[in-house]
């Protein structure tokens, strides 16, 4: 993919040296962007940078774009790719969080040809993947385009520094009928050692009245069920537990309005 994930790990001795790379940014397939068959088409080698800019991106998966524009520095969005940042496994990277929560799938190519996978299928732990990385490669990714009174929303809480890393992160995709949720995705990171959904507080919300009593309901669901860790570089999971209520409702509320009917 970029290789900036690869290249960091071979100059800094963590990945074992090798002889050849091949540069997959001039396979068609890959670097395609666009709208196929009622979906949205991600190439896996199309840069971060790309898809922050593109229109349809925008139209159709708006937290992605928020996302993409909060990855690493100028530099590096210009190189990164979605195809590099999910066999990392990184549970609480933007762009995985985003992902999850706007029901995206993988396309991932092998020896018995092409297959798709849900995108939180591709995580086992912590830096594993169910990719092989000698035998199988990600194509791309797939996303259901967007529909009247639907929306989404990526925010993040970060140290006020150039390419900070997120000490918490939260994503929202919602359907609204009027003053209702039909249908809700919500994503936080990093809840645990795998992409995390928050399905209870899915469940509190899904068909219910948009109020103050359904996001307090919502609020406590999440508590509930999301395992924060403590990381000594970013936050304690106790500080993590305590600031995730008003990004979450910040979240939420944002998509909410954008899903405003007319």
């Amino acid at each position: 993919a970029g290789g900036t994930d690869l290249l960091l790990d071979l100059k800094q001795g963590r990945h074992p040296p090798v002889h050849t790379l091949l540069d997959l940014t001039h396979v068609a397939e890959m670097t395609a962007l666009e709208v196929r068959g009622g979906e949205l088409y991600i190439g896996a080698s199309v840069p971060v940078n790309r898809i922050a800019l593109d229109p349809l991106v925008g139209r159709n998966a708006q937290a992605l774009v928020e996302a993409c524009n909060l990855i690493a520095g100028p530099q590096v969005r210009n190189t990164a790719t979605l195809g590099g940042i999910a066999p990392h496994a990184l549970p609480a990277a933007d762009g995985t969080i985003a992902l999850t929560a706007l029901d995206a799938q993988a396309e991932v190519a092998g020896k018995s040809g092409l297959r798709r996978l849900p995108f939180t299928s591709l995580f086992l732990g912590p830096g594993k993947s169910v990719i092989n990385k000698s035998e199988e490669l990600i194509v791309g990714f797939y996303l259901p385009v967007i529909d009247k009174g639907q929306a989404s929303c990526f925010k993040r809480i970060m140290r006020q520094q150039g390419a900070a890393l997120p000490i918490l992160n939260c994503a929202v995709w919602l359907e609204r009928t009027n003053d209702a949720v039909k249908e809700i995705r919500i994503s936080v990171g990093t809840g645990g050692a795998t992409p995390f959904r928050a399905t209870d507080a899915e469940r509190v919300l899904r068909d219910q009245p948009f109020n103050d009593e359904a996001i307090s309901r919502a609020h406590e669901a999440v508590q509930a069920q999301v395992q924060f860790r403590t990381s000594a570089r970013r936050a304690t999971a106790e500080y993590r537990k305590h600031i995730v209520v008003g990004l979450f409702k910040d979240t939420l509320e944002t998509a909410w309005v954008r899903a405003e009917l007319d």
